[in-house]
């Protein structure tokens, strides 16, 4: 199978959040707010699981959703810092 071209690749942005329970309450909150369409459609997945904060990776073009997902949640979730790429994110 042919790799995809570079134009047919999904763009990612990299977001440092902070908050407590972050695996279930990130998943939560995506979930009540956009629904499962719009949670498959973030291409959601965890890099990196500290104990305060985390390191996830979601589509681009659902970054705006995500944002607004998480200041709506009821407990908080701070997204400290957003980045097209690990290493600048600071890792």
């Amino acid at each position: 199978m042919k790799p995809l071209k570079p134009s047919a690749r999904e763009n990612k942005r990299y977001l440092l959040i902070e908050g407590k329970n972050l695996k279930q309450n990130i998943e939560k909150a995506i979930l009540e707010f956009i629904g499962i369409l719009g949670m498959s459609k973030t291409g959601l997945s965890f890099i990196e699981k500290n104990n305060n904060s985390a390191i996830i990776c979601i589509n681009r073009e659902m970054l705006d959703s995500v944002r607004a997902s998480l200041c709506v949640f009821s407990e908080k979730i701070q997204v400290k810092k957003v980045s097209g790429t690990l290493k600048s994110l600071g890792k």
